[in-house]
């Protein structure tokens, strides 16, 4: 008798741990659902507001960085709202769930929700929003080339990420017109002459495209557009893995980022920050408008190399004897 009434208290408990976890399931994904809408509605109302230009402070002219204590509060009051967490759970549960037919018929029987990540480049974009849009693969090329070809005509760069709703049947007309009017209220109106003037365009999306592959949050963008500025000012090779990856992204089974090896240093290619000094001749990637920011405004440091050891956290040094005395002391040599 006490053991049977042990198997009915086990199952007892069980069952009930198993509706808890159920219902914990269910609240996690009606949340996931609201999160993702929460994100989309506000950058839809943040479109008709008036764009605030974006602050400028490095100089390339004079080669010159100078603190602007103003950059925090534009990032804060201006942008911070509309930034999706960098590796946050929510980001990550929100990812592995968009490409499944499931979620999206839990959304919404009518609509879809695509998304574009920062950092990711053009063929990524149109692979991931054709999949779930059910495009063919000419469409997926429509799609690159309508957003290639609008204004400003540039071939990487403008595929601007955030979170779209669209009908489960939308064309690619419809997302590239979509994406190209939150492109031009989140960048092109707040870039205006004065800034260009100071910084062009396409060399902040370039800068802005490194970062979002380089870098952590808004903080470790505007550290590593600092070295990446004073690497520019001395002529240097800016030497960035990231580039390396986006030249062997092109080969089919690799992945759109594959881990570089020594041997990717010496690849023939105008990306190749290695043994090409200035900027790579594109961005390799649609940077975000925190990116853009962080290029525009880099933190002010005598750095000029730098590391991000596998917790995550960030080192920079002034001379290359430093910076691989800091890899000694991670990893047991230099790299």
């Amino acid at each position: 008798m006490l053991l049977h009434r042990i198997f009915i208290r086990a199952g007892f408990t069980l069952v009930l741990l198993s509706l808890i976890g159920a219902t914990a399931g269910i609240v996690v994904l009606l949340q996931s659902k609201q999160y993702v809408f929460a994100e989309i509605s506000f950058n839809a109302t943040e479109a008709e507001a008036d764009a605030i230009p974006f602050p400028v402070s490095v100089d390339p002219v004079n080669q010159t960085i100078t603190e602007n204590q103003l950059v925090d509060v534009y990032f804060v009051e201006t942008l911070a709202g509309s930034v999706t967490p960098r590796n946050s759970w929510w980001q990550k549960l929100v990812a592995s769930l968009v490409g499944e037919d499931w979620y999206q018929n839990l959304a919404s029987p009518v609509s879809r929700i695509v998304v574009i990540w920062p950092g990711e480049r053009k063929e990524e974009v149109a692979e991931n929003i054709g999949d779930i849009l059910s495009w063919s693969d000419a469409d997926k090329e429509r799609f690159i080339t309508l957003i290639e070809d609008s204004e400003p005509t540039l071939s990487e760069g403008k595929f601007y990420p955030g979170q779209y709703v669209a009908h489960r049947d939308a064309t690619p007309e419809e997302i590239a017109l979509a994406i190209t009017i939150r492109f031009t209220d989140d960048v092109i109106n707040r870039y205006t002459e004065d800034v260009a003037s100071k910084v062009p365009l396409e060399d902040a999306l370039i800068i802005a495209s490194l970062l979002d592959r380089e870098a952590s949050d808004f903080e470790n963008m505007r550290e590593v557009s600092g070295v990446i500025w004073n690497r520019l000012f001395i002529d240097m090779p800016l030497q960035l893995d990231a580039t390396l990856q986006y030249v062997r992204g092109e080969e089919q089974g690799r992945g759109w980022w594959p881990i570089v090896v020594p041997a990717d240093k010496f690849l023939n290619s105008p990306y190749n920050t290695y043994t090409n000094p200035g900027l790579p001749p594109t961005p390799i990637a649609n940077p975000s408008a925190e990116s853009i920011l962080a290029a525009l405004n880099p933190r002010q440091t005598d750095c000029i190399f730098y590391f991000h050891h596998t917790d995550g956290s960030y080192h920079c040094s002034v001379t290359y004897d430093e910076h691989v005395k800091k890899l000694q002391s991670f990893y047991g040599q230099g790299r």
